[in-house]
């Protein structure tokens, strides 16, 4: 990509991976091997009070192609064929799930030094049809998301947004559900060294004239560990420790506590990332 712009769906990331990746409130295990002919195999099982989900996913990258399938406990069957680079800086990708026979679509990826464009198209009789755009540059982006489904002739979703970038901080706002929601983001980066960082967002939505923000933090405790925590309006608050115990395997450890949830105001996640 260079110094182009981001996908619009970047903008504002860097902010939403502060103050909600890797919070996670149930059991979770993931594992995570590869070879050198380009094969990986990755399986993740989720534990939900008493429901227990997962997958199995497989890749195999040859050249500029890559497959992946995913297999899951409801015995649905997920396939993804992308192709990079055929013409430069297009990536073309192709996905299907079994048994849903309306699943299939082509998916397109352009970037340029002054414009990302992303767009789908489902591969049926009357599709759904996605296009995302970005133009600007590596520091400032403007973006829009539209979606149009041809079955009932009706627009999904429209979308904006404008995101300015820097080393140490990132500013966002986004228009979303169709005009209705407003969302501001900041982050700024304390200390370059700690990871230190700080993040805040502030959401208004026009139909009900409501108002929530949230902050979090970021700092690395040492080289191996990292804490985040993260606060909203509502009183809710929340804490993440991770660990990297062995070179890319890490435990994760979440916990919240919301004080208006009479019946179960505390939550507690743990999860588990092992890479051979």
């Amino acid at each position: 990509m260079g110094n182009g712009p981001a996908p619009f769906f970047d903008i504002g990331k860097r902010a939403r991976d502060l103050l909600t990746k890797d919070y996670n409130f149930d059991q979770k295990f993931t594992l995570i091997t590869s070879s050198d002919a380009g094969l990986g195999l990755m399986a993740t099982g989720v534990k939900i009070d008493q429901l227990f989900i997962g997958d199995i996913s497989t890749q195999y990258k040859s050249g500029k192609t890559t497959v992946d399938v995913k297999v899951d406990t409801n015995s649905n069957v997920s396939s993804t064929v992308s192709v990079t680079e055929l013409v430069a800086g297009v990536k073309t990708s192709f996905s299907f799930k079994i048994p849903d026979q309306k699943s299939s679509k082509l998916d397109v990826q352009y970037l340029h030094d002054h414009a990302a464009i992303n767009s789908s198209i489902g591969l049926t009789p009357t599709p759904l049809l996605e296009l995302a755009a970005a133009v600007g540059s590596k520091e400032l982006a403007l973006g829009v998301e539209v979606g149009f489904d041809s079955a009932s002739a009706s627009v999904t979703k429209y979308n904006a947004g404008i995101g300015f970038n820097k080393h140490d901080f990132s500013a966002a706002l986004i228009l979303a559900d169709k005009g209705e929601t407003l969302k501001a983001s900041y982050v700024h980066v304390v200390n370059p060294i700690t990871g230190a960082a700080v993040a805040a967002e502030i959401v208004h939505r026009f139909n009900t004239y409501e108002n929530t923000f949230t902050i979090g933090s970021c700092h690395s405790l040492d080289p191996l560990t990292t804490l985040k925590t993260r606060f909203n309006n509502s009183g809710k608050a929340a804490v993440v420790c991770q660990h990297e115990w062995r070179p890319k395997s890490l435990i994760t450890l979440s916990a919240e506590y919301d004080p208006k949830a009479i019946s179960a105001p505390s939550r507690v996640g743990l999860a588990l990332a092992l890479k051979p």
